[in-house]
């Protein structure tokens, strides 16, 4: 396994971190840093997270959140 950060641009609404966090939860995998913050507009806020999995569940991780109602886009770098 290795280290991946996930940048999460999604709308600023109540109960959309849960719905990210919960993503992770409901697969078994543990996030190793999480932050969030405003964005460049006032109505979306970007999530950094770290988790530390392999290949092929992050690449079934990232089409999940993309599908996820609040999420705006997804993108992943490898640490």
């Amino acid at each position: 396994m290795s280290k991946h950060t996930l940048s999460i641009c999604l709308e600023n609404k109540a109960g959309a971190l849960t719905r990210v966090a919960g993503l992770f939860s409901r697969r078994g995998f543990n996030i190793e840093s999480l932050s969030v913050g405003p964005a460049d507009e006032p109505t979306t806020s970007r999530m950094s997270i770290v988790v530390d999995v392999d290949e092929r569940p992050l690449e079934q991780i990232i089409q999940q959140l993309d599908k996820l109602v609040n999420v705006i886009s997804v993108q992943e770098q490898s640490v």
